[in-house]
């Protein structure tokens, strides 16, 4: 096994045997970062498994898996998160320790304290080949648009900031405002750190999109119009669940016209972010209304596929359709496999740290509701799924927010707000 000390806080190595990682806390590290896959080679210890053997030995414990073809800005600023944040130094490691590495200095890389050329020379003076870091650089360097994503770990939803790095005009899609159920609580402090993103990188917000009304989160997308003046937009089919929900909370008054937004998308049509194409798919099936934005290489999915450890979204909501829903993933992963997919939710399964960016080829070979998939089988999994999947906790509050453009209800008399809440109105539903 080789370990080899990069900081004073952080330490890359190959995979570590049951031994060491029991001498570990005794060579002053508080924190063991996993950054290998589960079942890459027969007899790898699982995450689970090292997981409580770092524990046992008195170890924090973060696992960030990473293959060397499909490392991410995701991983990458998680990898920083947990070395920076821990108590003390951290052991990092994967098969030979080079992924680990790489993940440190394509950090250092975007955060401009290392330049591309030193990076390979700083790898073979540790024993290490950081070409694949170089390519990685150089392959973002050619992909437009630019996309930050902002993660709001209480609902598992993705925000995002798509820039045109030659106009500094950017979208912003799927923004969420912040609501605690339990207290009624409403703030802006997703929209703001998104706003202050902007700000710090002296962009111009051209367009405030929503790939559908969400049910698990209101949209901060009116509040932004309000502070930044940019149109909103969402596809055209929304007048379809506001019909729909209109019935639901028995609100006769609702506009179900779609005036609610600035522009209503058909299939098709096209937009510009600065001098890039975007253009609009529909892609029904979670809901009546869901579209992907294609801009550039870079498409938008939301709630139809997952990141590839995850599957696909749910098809159970009123109007959704597991077939449908099959049909735009179809269409979907008929772009080219280069096209960078971008989720709206992860939930983080097996405890990895969150991620949100794929590819279609990555999609076509590894997702398991997908690869080798019909559309015969594919229904019949998403059905059997959906039947044991309780309602999202915010569906009732969030719905009657969404479907006015992220408007919260208009203040009473006694200046205060209220939601409107129908029991028993999702019948059949998983409890």
């Amino acid at each position: 096994m080789t370990a080899v000390k990069i900081t004073d806080r952080l330490t890359v190595a190959s995979q570590p045997t049951q031994e060491t990682l029991a001498t570990l806390a005794r060579a002053g590290f508080t924190t063991v970062l996993n950054n290998r896959p589960d079942n890459e080679e027969p007899g790898q210890a699982s995450s689970p498994a090292e997981k409580e053997a770092v524990q046992r030995a008195g170890l924090a414990y973060a696992f960030i898996p990473v293959a060397a073809g499909t490392i991410t800005e995701a991983d990458i600023r998680a990898f920083q998160k947990i070395v920076s944040k821990a108590e003390g130094p951290v052991y990092a490691h994967c098969r030979s320790g080079t992924r680990s590495l790489t993940l440190h200095v394509l950090g250092e890389a975007l955060d401009g304290r290392m330049q591309p050329a030193e990076i390979e020379p700083f790898g073979r003076a540790r024993g290490f080949d950081l070409s694949g870091a170089v390519r990685w650089l150089s392959r973002r360097a050619a992909q437009m648009p630019q996309v930050k994503g902002f993660y709001e770990p209480r609902t598992g939803s993705i925000q995002y900031v798509v820039t045109d790095p030659k106009t500094r005009r950017c979208a912003i899609i799927d923004p969420v405002y912040d609501f605690d159920e339990k207290s009624g609580a409403t703030a802006t402090h997703q929209a703001d750190e998104i706003l202050a993103y902007v700000a710090r990188e002296g962009l111009t917000v051209e367009w405030i999109l929503d790939t559908h009304p969400h049910a698990d989160h209101f949209s901060a997308a009116h509040y932004l119009k309000q502070k930044t003046g940019a149109p909103t937009a969402i596809g055209e089919h929304v007048t379809d669940v506001q019909k729909l929900w209109q019935k639901t909370y028995n609100w006769p008054e609702l506009k179900t016209d779609g005036s609610q937004w600035d522009r209503l998308f058909a299939n098709g049509d096209v937009f510009a972010v600065g001098e890039i194409t975007g253009r609009v798919m529909f892609s029904p099936g979670h809901t009546l209304a869901s579209v992907t934005y294609v801009i550039g290489d870079a498409a938008f999915v939301h709630d139809t596929i997952f990141m590839p450890d995850s599957g696909t979204a749910r098809a159970d909501f009123p109007g959704g359709s597991a077939k449908a829903l099959w049909a735009s993933i179809e269409a979907i992963l008929a772009l080219p496999d280069e096209t960078r997919l971008f989720t709206g939710h992860d939930y983080e399964p097996g405890g990895r740290a969150a991620k949100w960016e794929s590819t279609v080829g990555e999609e076509k070979r590894a997702n398991p509701h997908l690869a080798g998939m019909t559309e015969e089988r594919f229904v019949a999994l998403r059905e059997a799924r959906d039947r044991t999947l309780p309602m999202p906790k915010l569906i009732l509050h969030a719905l009657q927010v969404n479907i006015r453009g992220g408007r919260l209800p208009e203040p009473e008399a006694n200046g205060k707000r209220y939601l409107k809440f129908p029991l028993d109105a999702l019948e059949g539903a998983a409890w």
